[in-house]
């Protein structure tokens, strides 16, 4: 967000600036870190819109550019003046000037990531943190990089996944609709004046087209008000949850996507206590990016695990689990090494998801393509069927 503010110099001299602070009490907090007296502040007129844009920061690039300049002996300071210089973002800018500013005035750098919680998640800050009682950032942040490229490599192959039935849905229903709303009725107008008996489908079919053809403007506006209700309902859903548990009721995809999330747990916990970060407090930091199901199973097992069971029983008891992490959990507590043995769960997790994903594509788009013809064939096969008798009864 930008402010205008009015500032008084130690010279007496009066300018106008503009500042991209998160609020009044961060632009103030900027300008006197300057040596600046601030007289006035008020928001700036585009700042709302420059505020709907979303964030600001690739938070995977940061990692990658701040990572490769700490890996060639660069300090904090001078990586992120370094990527200051470079960047010509006037949003990313003032980011990386507020992170400056907190290093500056002796912040710790998790310290000044956690002012920004728009864009430096939890998650991020709590590795980062742990990386600084260990003086190994670069560790930490490579952690992080390759934590977010597996993420994102299951949900790319999800969505890709997904692609292919949505247009074969789309072009299915185009066709089917043009046929119903255009080709039906006219057809109907020539049979009209036959004067013969149509088999009773055929005569549905028509009479389906003429009340379409009736009612083309009002049928239209009832599908974009139903395509509106459904596009709302699934956003309220995916902000309550309510998606993850209707899945959950699927036969077939409900365990399917309960074992992706405990993939997404499994990978992010192994990444915390990889980084230093105890069991229980990174079961606190994850509990907020899970679903409201499985964060009450984690709140459960947290309490637990504090009451001094061991990791493997309390997600067992809770249902966090299943027989082959289940045992991948039990050789980490014998060795020590549950980061990577959480890691490793979760790979055997992405292992069978991808399968999974790759059966079901194969099994779904063809019987989805069979039924996109049964429907056009059967819609074409009835307009005809009055052509076929009437060819019957003249051979």
């Amino acid at each position: 967000m930008q402010f205008a503010v009015r500032t008084l110099a130690p010279d007496l001299s009066i300018t106008n600036v503009l500042v991209d602070a998160l609020d009044e009490a961060d632009a103030r907090r900027q300008l006197e870190a300057k040596g600046l007296f601030v007289s006035a502040i008020a928001p700036q007129g585009g700042a709302r819109l420059a505020r709907s844009r979303g964030p600001t920061l690739n938070l995977v690039l940061f990692s990658q550019e701040l990572l490769a300049l700490l890996s060639a002996g660069l300090g904090i300071v001078e990586s992120l003046e370094a990527l200051l210089e470079k960047e010509a973002n006037p949003g990313a800018r003032g980011v990386l000037e507020r992170l400056l500013a907190g290093l500056r005035e002796g912040q710790r750098f998790s310290s000044a990531l956690a002012s920004q919680p728009a864009l430096f998640p939890p998650l991020y800050v709590g590795i980062v943190r742990a990386a600084e009682g260990t003086s190994d950032l670069p560790r930490a942040l490579t952690r992080y990089v390759d934590y977010q490229q597996r993420v994102d490599t299951v949900r790319a192959k999800i969505v890709s996944a997904s692609i292919y039935p949505v247009i074969l849905l789309c072009v299915g229903g185009g066709v089917s609709g043009f046929l119903i709303g255009y080709v039906v009725p006219r057809f109907a107008e020539v049979y009209q004046g036959a004067g013969r008996q149509l088999p009773w489908m055929s005569q549905l079919l028509l009479e389906w087209g003429q009340f379409a053809s009736r009612h083309g403007s009002a049928i239209l506006a009832a599908a974009a008000a139903l395509a509106a209700l459904i596009v709302l309902g699934a956003r309220r859903l995916l902000r309550s949850g309510g998606i993850t548990r209707l899945l959950a009721r699927l036969p077939g995809i409900g365990e399917r996507a309960r074992i992706y999330e405990l993939s997404r747990l499994y990978l992010t916990l192994g990444m915390l206590t990889e980084g230093g970060i105890t069991i229980v407090s990174a079961i606190e930091t994850v509990q907020p990016m899970v679903s409201t199901t499985l964060r009450a199973a984690l709140v459960n097992a947290r309490g637990a695990i504090e009451a001094g069971r061991p990791l493997s029983d309390a997600f067992e008891a809770h249902g966090l689990s299943t027989p082959i992490s289940l045992r991948m959990l039990r050789v980490g507590e014998r060795t020590g090494d549950m980061g990577p043995m959480l890691t490793q769960s979760a790979a055997f997790y992405d292992g069978e998801i991808s399968r999974w994903i790759d059966r079901f594509t194969r099994t779904f788009e063809p019987l989805l393509m069979a039924a996109i013809g049964l429907v056009v064939g059967a819609i074409v096969v009835l307009l005809y069927m009055p052509i076929f008798d009437l060819a019957g009864d003249m051979s």
